[in-house]
């Protein structure tokens, strides 16, 4: 099992910067990909950023060149460094830590707004 525990959320004005951390717990050595979502009210779980045990990164379009995605040395912690923020990136931002074998596990989410 693995525990992901989302943390960094708040409320910023536009144009803003906030970063999130995402803490990961129990059996991390199988983990092959952490991944950022988010949910905005009334729509779907997007992807937002994810990063491999080997360091390689991948973005939405909404997203890159503002966010960035990164993780500690020890791997057990993954952060989302998110800059010039936009109304529209307003969600509940979810961790997410997938294995080898493909199991998922997923953190309860932190909110973030943007909003003036």
């Amino acid at each position: 099992q693995v525990q992901v525990v989302e943390s960094g959320g708040g409320l910023v004005q536009p144009g803003g910067s906030l970063r999130l951390s995402c803490a990961a717990s129990g059996s991390i050595l199988y983990i092959n990909v952490m991944r950022w979502y988010r949910q905005a009210p009334g729509k779907q779980r997007e992807l937002v950023a994810g990063i491999t045990s080997g360091g390689s990164t991948n973005y939405a379009d909404a997203v890159k060149g503002r966010f960035t995605i990164s993780r500690d040395n020890a791997k057990t912690t993954m952060y989302l460094q998110m800059n010039n923020l936009k109304p529209e990136d307003t969600a509940v931002y979810y961790c997410n830590a997938v294995w080898y074998s493909r199991r998922e596990f997923w953190g309860t989410g932190t909110q973030v707004t943007v909003s003036s």
